[in-house]
């Protein structure tokens, strides 16, 4: 189970997102297996993500906390058609890059 993003956190992140371009689109597969696969693995590389919702638009605001969940994220926030999702790295990983 993940921590609970502080807010200096959640505020952090949102600064981070807002000059992000969406990485992965919600289309007409929806939260398929292979989309959850492409966002862990954009998660894994980049630790924040944002993502739009081409599709199923009226469906988002039950469908991004289930997202969220599935790829053992936060959701930091969700605007309009967009979401963005946050995870950490492994502490291994993080200090293997320094």
């Amino acid at each position: 189970m993940l921590e609970p993003l502080t807010n200096p956190q959640i505020r952090k992140f949102k600064a981070a997102a807002q000059s992000l371009e969406p990485m992965l689109k919600v289309g007409k597969a929806g939260l398929s297996e292979g989309f959850i696969d492409s966002v862990n693995t954009a998660l894994a590389q980049h630790e924040l993500v944002k993502i739009k919702f081409v599709e199923f638009k009226e469906q988002k605001k039950e469908l991004a906390p289930q997202l969220a969940e599935k790829t053992a994220s936060h959701l930091v926030m969700r605007v309009g058609n967009v979401m963005v999702l946050h995870r950490p790295r492994p502490a291994a990983a993080a200090s293997a890059d320094e």
